[in-house]
């Protein structure tokens, strides 16, 4: 990367020569030092220079990683927690983290998969001999050397004796990056021991097997889910590696190995026998109540806030037009607004974006909502998702989302945790909806919808809301079983009524043509079996019509009258249609078969389903022929946008892809931006289209704007 002219010449007397990275804390330089030996220097972000808790994690850091210093880490040549700027040097290695190479080349060979899961056993068992765990370990914190992985960064580890009483530990936050955390690390964070690394060994070393982790997911919150309940993906991972690899991802930690034990295993060859899959762990009832839905019902979650997303924020086509007045090119980061004495910071993308009158509001990673104008990026206001400081965190979810957007004003959801003195119980939550001035972030109404040990998390992304012309339908009630509908005015409940029978049946929020619908999935241990899917009346909340679907389905949108739905779990081998004036159900036969991995996008009359790799496929849900296949070169993208001539792609670095919308071929591409990067493997954020002016979330809560006919 190149030097900014706001990068200092030299850090602790070494002559900085290039910058390797960034994140939220902190940027990664190269440099040399007197004797012409390369360090890797890491200077920490002036806005925490002045925090003294934040110096005491930072000497924490460099303890840590001085402890660990040896054959498969980057051993600490010079440090100084008390300098202006706090900075740590650590010998620099040639080459890149194993995220990256796999995003370029590929997943690796098996014999190479091999060597990787042996390093790595051996870099674990270094690091739990020097009595720390790392908690953090995912693909962007494994260098590959030329004489094997080094392991690096130790910015949440912490010292296995001192973990009871750490207090910088104790704040009950969830720590780490979610497609390579353990179980443990969601349900019990305070209790995380070597076990946890373990874990994520094994989630790793899957991801540089398949290109994927086990556990990815659309959003954090689904992520989760798959992690603590799901059984792991390992469709891609060879053969001779899938008991390695399984052993590693037992969900309970007592039943995975050690690391001694591992390599032992490596290499003996002597596996014990498994079931061919993790047993999900006894779900009970959580710290925090939360929708640990089964996977499957996850899958429906997300596809179903798609749904919402594409209806309700952006619509189908968005119109071509004037720029916003006074519009100019530019990027920002929103400012973080935790009244927390020891905030976190940044560590994702916002969750979505919505445009209304002049702004740009943004939720996720912890903040509420946030405005950017749209014109020049001023970044105004912005809101916590939790308002109270030093408690236990905030929501489950990855912290915010955009419920709506209703003339210049826009709904988002409030979580405020609080502790209480019996460790063992539960922490009460009091969850709202609000409805915020977008120009201001005044509040116009805050209404509360749960209060207490066991209510649900409101947010759109997890099927809990959805927005309506009457206002917004939520999930409601102390344990989250009723609906009800908050008038868009005031915030007042209009109506409750129960879920239907919440014993057996998953239920989500989802909306289509400014239409509620409520899905509920009978289901059994794994299994949905049949899938009812109800039109909502705003005016009462009582159905409209119901429709009975074998098996799971999820709404992705409405076109010509009718709704489309697919299959979340499984090969998508059909489409399933209902009028949604006489619902009259039919099914459509798809001339290719899409992979479960396929995200589908409801744009413009045409269904797209996009992949991890950058292939994305046009297909008529009419008749489920595929019009055209293409790849875009933006891998891990986010939902697609489109104009009446070009659909857009960004992936979570911002890297942009405009493909014609008849053709499929790109016509236009926008590298993604130095600053872009974000912790694990997400995929992008939904974008918003204005005129001609295309937002793209991406980084650490940051958006960039483009002229779309400049690509």
């Amino acid at each position: 990367m190149v030097l900014r002219d706001s990068d200092p010449a030299e850090a602790g007397g070494y002559r900085i020569e290039d910058r390797l990275g960034s994140g939220g804390m902190g940027v990664v330089y190269l440099a040399r030092s007197a004797s012409g030996r390369r360090l890797a220097v890491k200077v920490v972000h002036a806005q925490y220079a002045d925090d003294d808790e934040f110096r005491a994690r930072f000497r924490r850091e460099v303890a840590a990683a001085r402890q660990v210093s040896g054959a498969f880490t980057a051993p600490v040549v010079d440090a100084d927690a008390d300098a202006p700027r706090p900075w740590m040097a650590t010998l620099y290695i040639p080459g890149s983290d194993l995220g990256t190479h796999i995003r370029d080349n590929g997943p690796l060979p098996p014999p190479r998969l091999r060597e990787l899961a042996a390093g790595l056993a051996e870099a674990i068992r270094d690091i739990h001999r020097a009595g720390v765990v790392h908690r953090d370990l995912k693909p962007a914190n494994v260098m590959l050397a030329d004489d094997g992985p080094r392991v690096i960064d130790f910015g949440i580890s912490r010292a296995t004796e001192f973990a009871a009483s750490d207090v910088l530990t104790q704040t009950g936050r969830v720590m780490g990056t979610p497609p390579f955390m353990s179980p443990e690390q969601f349900s019990a964070p305070q209790d995380v021991g070597p076990a946890a690394d373990i874990f994520s060994l094994g989630a790793v070393v899957a991801f540089a097997a398949s290109g994927r982790g086990p556990f990815d997911s659309p959003s954090p919150y689904e992520t989760a889910i798959r992690v603590v309940e799901g059984a792991p993906e390992l469709d891609d991972v060879p053969a001779e590696l899938l008991p390695f690899i399984r052993l590693c991802l037992e969900k309970e930690p007592k039943s995975r190995p050690t690391a001694d034990e591992l390599l032992r295993l490596l290499k003996d060859g002597d596996w014990p026998t498994t079931d061919g899959a993790p047993t999900p762990a006894d779900t009970g009832r959580s710290r925090r109540r939360t929708r640990w839905w089964p996977a499957v019902a996850a899958g429906t979650l997300a596809l179903a806030a798609a749904a919402t997303t594409t209806v309700a924020l952006t619509g189908d086509d968005s119109a071509p037009g004037n720029l916003p007045a006074g519009w100019k090119a530019w990027h920002g980061q929103a400012k973080d607004p935790s009244p927390d004495k020891d905030p976190m910071g940044p560590s994702s993308l916002f969750n979505r974006c919505a445009a209304s009158g002049t702004s740009l509001v943004c939720a996720g990673d912890e903040i509420m909502a946030t405005r950017f104008a749209l014109a020049d990026g001023r970044n105004t206001w912005a809101r916590p998702v939790d308002p109270t400081a030093d408690d236990i965190g905030s929501s489950s979810s990855g912290g915010g989302t955009i419920i709506g957007a209703r003339d210049d004003r826009v709904y988002v959801y409030g979580s405020d945790d609080r502790p209480v003195d019996n460790e063992e119980a539960p922490n009460p939550t009091r969850y709202t909806i609000q409805s915020l001035d977008a120009e201001t972030g005044k509040v116009i109404w805050k209404t509360v919808t749960a209060d207490g040990e066991e209510g649900t998390e409101p947010s759109s992304d997890q099927g809990g809301s959805t927005a309506v012309p009457a206002g917004v339908i939520t999930v409601y009630g102390k344990t989250g079983r009723k609906l009800a509908l908050l008038g868009a005015d005031d915030g007042k409940v209009r109506w409750q009524r129960p879920l239907p029978d919440p014993g057996t049946n998953y239920c989500v929020l989802t909306g289509a043509a400014k239409q509620a619908y409520l899905l509920c999935g009978k289901y059994t241990t794994d299994t949905i079996q049949a899938t009812t899917v109800s039109q909502l009346d705003p005016a009462t909340g009582e159905p409209r019509w119901t429709v009975k679907i074998k098996g799971d389905s999820s709404i992705v949108g409405q076109h010509d009258g009718r709704l489309v739905l697919v299959n979340v779990i499984g090969t998508r081998r059909t489409l399933t249609l209902i009028n949604a004036s006489s619902h009259v159900v039919t099914t459509v036969k798809l001339s290719e078969t899409e992979p479960e991995s396929a995200t589908p996008t409801l744009l413009g009359g045409t269904l797209y389903f996009t992949l991890g790799n950058g292939a994305i496929r046009a297909v008529d849900p009419a008749t489920g022929r595929q019009s055209w296949e293409s790849n875009s070169g933006v891998e891990q993208s986010g939902p697609p946008i489109a104009s009446r001539t070009h659909l857009y792609l960004a992936s979570p670095s911002g890297r942009l892809a405009a493909l014609n919308r008849t053709t499929g071929k790109v016509e236009g591409t926008l590298d993604g931006r130095d600053d872009g990067v974000v912790d694990g493997s997400p995929t992008g954020a939904p974008l918003t289209l204005v005129g001609d002016a295309l937002y793209v979330p991406y980084g650490l809560r940051s958006v960039y704007t483009v002229d779309v006919r400049d690509l």
